[in-house]
């Protein structure tokens, strides 16, 4: 008769970790947490959400032209994205919708693989948001330092002023061609006898949106100089290029068809698409959290799963994938939102919009529409924060100017890679300079022998970065004896460990004892696995307090006086 068999008992944290995943999943949803800031602040909420949804038509139409798909993908991705990051997004103010740089990233994949593959990316990118979320990687944004989001940001806003340029002139641009190359053909290939008709419309629109934004910074400028554009170029009968049709309705959902075998070559343009628009979207719910407290704490994990449902139904209506958008998010604070309404708000006004007025939308001239996009450059960067940047180090203005150039002339997500390797080099650099090896005085009355004791202080961070430059210090020594002082040690990876470890078995071969004193409690554990304990001759060999391993020290070299006496 076989022997019964035996369950192994469950592990004892087993209760509380399906406990932290239940409370983790039930944060990804919406709850009565999100009604209770709406309650008390509707009314305002309706007036903010009007305002960011004036604000947020002319460039909704732009970012749709901007990233090689039309306006009205950039309309339906407003309303269907912009609802749905507003019920399951993570922050109460956040409103998202297409964004120049969304429009910067589609631009080349419309160009190399079709308009109909960006409701591909958009759906795949979304299920890739969706799964950052549930895996907790909400909180990457924490990670880009602060010169890569300056250089990130500033490389965004010459691309889109680039783009600009043959809707400016009413020319066409290649495919697939980079902005810079493309704005220069356009320009020099320009018809100037007509060009200089949509070329004024351009001017004269950023003209008067900088206008209202100095002298009346309550007027939604963009809408303003839109339809004054509009209207003039209709009267004086201009021959300039127009939006043309756009649907009065939202279309109907649908899965697209695809065929598996065409999904590959799209894997990369969609991750791309996914970690922009986590990166994008996480940051202008920080500058909102920032720009207002009493907007609410943000969710950086539900942020994520918001913004990937968001581009999954954007892509089933036939939009593109959206984020969160910084400068319609800041006008949303700053006209008083504080809760989720606002943002709806903002998307029903853009459905009753097109509702009603998508006939006299449809005669915009895109020239105006670049002009709305050139303007809104202007203010992407604050010449403030720049100036601050360069000052503050060379590594740091060195990081902003590279991740600048890797924006304009590679793309964006390589941008940020470059970016953030070059600020971890400078930043272990500069670490690795802290870390230091002084030989100190021996605490006491000097005693005879006490010129063989070498004690050492090792402080800073022993890392890899700085491993080698210090270890040298140490195997030079000439002592008896060689004590290290370990307790001001802040950091301690495996490679210092080891290279440590290395030095102390030198030091031992020539027939130099090694003590260490003060090995933090932290560091016991990588300093064991790593082998450095075990290199030294003895376990004895480690002392807790100076006073002790000066002490054995000092009876160490009296006894190998007397030995070589005797």
């Amino acid at each position: 008769m076989s022997a019964p068999t035996q369950t192994r008992p469950a592990s004892p944290t087993t209760p509380a970790r399906a406990r932290r995943v239940t409370r983790h999943l039930a944060g990804l949803l919406p709850g009565p947490a999100d009604l209770r800031p709406v309650r008390r602040h509707w009314r305002g909420d309706l007036l903010a959400g009007v305002t960011v949804g004036v604000v947020a038509l002319p460039l909704a139409l732009a970012f749709g032209i901007s990233s090689g798909l039309d306006a009205s993908a950039g309309i339906v991705t407003a309303i269907v994205a912009g609802l749905v990051a507003a019920v399951f997004g993570g922050s109460n103010v956040q409103v998202s919708g297409p964004t120049g740089a969304m429009a910067v990233i589609l631009a080349p994949i419309v160009a190399s693989h079709g308009a109909g593959a960006v409701v591909v990316i958009s759906i795949m990118a979304g299920l890739v948001l969706v799964a950052a979320g549930l895996l907790r990687l909400g909180r990457v944004v924490v990670y880009i330092p602060w010169p890569v989001i300056e250089g990130f940001t500033a490389g965004i806003a010459i691309i889109i002023a680039l783009q600009q340029v043959p809707l400016a002139l009413d020319g066409h641009a290649d495919h697939g061609a980079r902005p810079l190359a493309a704005a220069v053909d356009v320009a020099r290939g320009a018809d100037w006898s007509r060009a200089w008709q949509p070329l004024a419309v351009t001017v004269a629109v950023v003209a008067l949106v900088e206008a209202l934004r100095r002298w009346l910074p309550r007027v939604p400028g963009a809408l303003v100089a839109v339809v004054l554009a509009t209207a003039v170029a209709q009267l004086a009968g201009l021959d300039i290029a127009r939006i043309g049709a756009l649907p009065s309705t939202l279309p109907a959902p649908q899965l697209p068809a695809v065929d598996l075998g065409a999904l590959q070559p799209l894997v990369g343009p969609a991750l791309a698409v996914a970690a922009l628009a986590a990166i994008e979207s996480l940051l202008s719910a920080r500058v909102a959290a920032g720009m207002d407290p009493r907007t609410g704490r943000v969710l950086p994990d539900r942020e994520v799963v918001g913004q990937g449902l968001a581009s999954i139904a954007s892509g089933l209506f036939g939009g593109m994938p959206a984020t969160g958008a910084i400068a319609r998010t800041a006008v949303n604070v700053r006209a008083g939102a504080r809760s989720r309404l606002a943002s709806v708000t903002h998307a029903v006004l853009l459905a009753a919009v097109i509702a009603v007025g998508a006939g006299l939308a449809g005669a915009i001239p895109l020239s105006a529409l670049a002009g709305v996009l050139i303007s809104t450059t202007l203010h992407m960067v604050r010449p403030a924060e720049v100036r601050a940047l360069l000052r503050v180090s060379r590594s740091a203005a060195a990081t902003f100017v590279v991740t600048i150039a890797c924006t304009v002339f590679l793309d964006l997500i390589t941008a940020v890679e470059v970016g953030v390797a070059l600020a971890a080099f400078f930043a272990l650099r500069t670490l690795s300079r802290t870390t230091s090896v002084r030989r100190e005085q021996l605490p006491g009355p000097a005693r005879p022998g006490d010129e063989q004791i070498a004690l050492l202080t090792v402080s800073g961070s022993l890392f890899f970065g700085a491993a080698d430059r210090i270890m040298d210090d140490i195997a030079d020594s000439r002592a008896v004896v060689v004590v290290l002082r370990l307790s001001a040690l802040g950091l301690m990876d495996p490679t210092g460990a080891r290279r440590l470890g290395e030095v102390v078995t030198q030091l031992e071969a020539r027939g130099v004892t090694v003590l260490i004193k003060g090995l933090r409690p932290e560091h016991v554990v990588v300093a064991d696995r790593s082998g450095m304990i075990g290199s030294l001759r003895y376990a004895a060999h480690r002392f807790d307090t100076l006073e002790d391993a000066v002490a054995h020290a000092r009876e160490h070299v009296s006894g190998a006086h007397a030995d070589a006496e005797g």
